[in-house]
């Protein structure tokens, strides 16, 4: 009889749900725990939970532990084919026990979603107790920062179930079925007339360019799985252990700077020719695009990447990129991945547009950020650092380990065109022609960029060295090598209040 119940709930639910699940190419959800961890290592918890109803094997969620790469992980993962892999009470039970056991362990944890949300007919038993659904996301929000968690998502993840991937440090959804929203397109279009679509309002697409709540957009569920693996492979087990050194590679080398700074320049490819070949590892590539960040390994050692690209719009920060980097910062601080910001930045943006969303406080929100980061931290000016940029990629002003500027690298309040129009404005303009308004400008133009010559900046311990770009692969290595036992103490106090 136990083997009968075993293999039944093994089985999932009605064969007819696993074929249209098949049809859209989705996998069951025990093919992806097994394409997840390593063979045989997987031990489940509560196979029988609701085990005498009927068509609600383990209550539509699978829970375990088990080895990715070889180290512990828990999981858990909604079966789809068990009434759209709604929640239950035992379902809400058994994902609060397996997040607990996570955050008590100190391993990581990762979520398999494919949830249509709560079962309305249970909602007395899960939704408003002590153990209810809230209690998920007040277990989420207790470890976060204190043991990794991930998400991949391959189907919904409707209603309050859409804040269990957004409690994860990353999210990797699968284009074409994956989806968040809070309410459904008949629930938009009954409340507030909108007609929708449940892709056009929270599919994959819109929530990795778009919202910012995904980060990696896969094409497949094995592409979700594997991403979800390599960014495990970043991360210690939890807080207290230092980031997993990784066999050593040689980099592809630096790509040709250009001269001119008003010339747009892919950052991405300076990265990658920067660090261990074949390391770099870019989280959210398709939202707030003028800003990279992304993990990549020196010397085999993990380091955090945060880099302007002027590819896309300018390398100008605005709202989305001030937030994308102020997440990524805390999510390497609380793991304890130094972090290597790379400058090449005109500032933040500036109008009433961008005042209105609050650019202000977001910026405040990253520099924040970056103040109580306690990591290993070093900024490089690779050509420029204007106005609040430079306090934005970890200036001097706060207690990089080092400021390193290459030969190309300008540091000032602004760049020398404005800073001649803002000086000069009514004296150009009452300048008697055309020849010669452009001799003054160019003149005073010379005497801005002598002003703020990066050797005047070196000699006046404004940056603490400066270095040819074949020379700064090893420059980094070092810098990060003898900052690596430094203090982390940051403030005598509880915790900031953080301008959100």
């Amino acid at each position: 009889m136990l083997e009968e119940l075993r293999k039944r709930v093994e089985a999932g639910g009605a064969e007819k749900y696993h074929a249209a699940n098949a049809a859209r190419g989705k996998l069951f959800a025990r093919e992806r725990i097994a394409l997840l961890v390593d063979e045989g290592t997987f031990v489940e918890d509560g196979m029988f939970a609701n085990v005498l109803a009927e068509g609600l094997p383990a209550d539509g969620v699978i829970t375990g532990t088990a080895t990715v790469d070889g180290r512990p992980v828990c999981l858990m993962a909604n079966d789809s084919t068990v009434k759209a892999g709604s929640w239950g009470a035992r379902t809400v039970e058994k994902i609060i026990r397996i997040i607990e056991k996570a955050y008590d362990t100190g391993v990581p944890m990762v979520y398999l979603v494919d949830s249509a949300g709560a079962r309305i007919t249970d909602q007395v038993e899960l939704f408003p107790g002590r153990r209810g659904a809230g209690r998920i996301f007040h277990t989420q929000v207790r470890a976060s920062g204190s043991i990794p968690q991930a998400c991949a998502l391959f189907g919904p993840s409707a209603a309050g179930g859409a804040y269990i991937p957004a409690f994860c440090d990353v999210v990797a959804m699968v284009e074409g079925n994956a989806s968040m929203y809070l309410g459904s397109d008949r629930m938009v279009e009954m409340v507030t007339g909108e007609k929708t679509t449940l892709e056009a309002m929270g599919g994959a697409r819109v929530h990795c360019a778009e919202s910012g709540v995904g980060h990696f957009l896969c094409k497949t569920e094995a592409e979700a799985i594997e991403t979800v693996r390599r960014y495990l492979s970043y991360l210690p087990s939890n807080w207290t252990q230092p980031a997993p050194v990784a066999a050593a590679a040689a980099a592809t080398g630096l790509p040709e700077i250009p001269a001119s700074e008003r010339q747009a320049f892919d950052m991405r490819k300076f990265v990658r020719g920067l660090v261990d070949e074949g390391s770099f590892f870019e989280i959210q590539a398709l939202w707030a695009r003028e800003l990279t960040v992304g993990f990549a390994r020196i010397d085999g050692r993990p380091v955090g990447v945060v880099a302007n690209n002027s590819l896309f719009k300018g390398g100008v920060l605005f709202v989305d990129s001030a937030d994308k980097a102020t997440r990524f910062v805390q999510l390497c601080d609380a793991f304890n991945v130094p972090l290597l910001f790379l400058a090449d930045v005109p500032g933040f943006m500036v109008g009433s547009a961008v005042e209105k969303q609050g650019i202000i406080r977001h910026g405040a929100k990253m520099i924040t950020a970056i103040s109580e980061a306690t990591v290993p931290k070093l900024c490089v000016v690779v050509r420029k650092a204007y106005g609040a940029g430079l306090y934005a990629m970890a200036g001097p002003g706060f207690e990089p380990d080092a400021t390193i500027a290459l030969p190309t690298a300008k540091i000032a309040v602004m760049g020398a065109e404005a800073a001649v129009n803002a000086v000069y404005a009514n004296k150009i303009a009452a300048l008697p022609d055309d020849e010669a308004r452009a001799a003054f400008v160019a003149s005073a133009r010379a005497e801005y960029e002598r002003d703020i010559d990066i050797m005047r900046l070196a000699s006046e311990l404004v940056v603490d060295t400066v270095v040819e770009p074949g020379a700064l692969r090893d420059e980094v290595a070092r810098r990060f090598a003898a900052a690596t036992g430094k203090d982390r103490q940051f403030s005598r106090r509880r915790h900031g209040v953080t301008p959100v």
